[in-house]
């Protein structure tokens, strides 16, 4: 498989493999590919974490008639 990539990744790239904390340009791509895969793992399960919040608070919510609502407002603010 080739890549390309912008100088400026590829300047990162090689820096840290100049730094010694990996041995390879493959040690850096492959560290970045695992961290690509947990972030979008992360993110997909709070989406569906918020979903399943948003679903809850729809099934908790009361419906009430405007002067209901209206009455529940004033005695929650005076």
């Amino acid at each position: 498989m080739n890549i390309s990539l912008t100088p400026t990744l590829e300047k990162f790239v090689q820096d840290k493999v100049a730094s010694g904390l990996y041995n390879s340009v493959s040690e850096v791509i492959r560290e970045a590919l695992r961290m690509m895969a947990s972030r979008d793992n992360i993110s997909s399960q709070k989406i569906t974490q918020l979903n399943r919040d948003i679903e809850e608070g729809w099934n908790d919510t009361v419906i009430l008639d405007g002067q209901s609502a209206i009455n529940n407002l004033l005695q929650k603010y005076e």
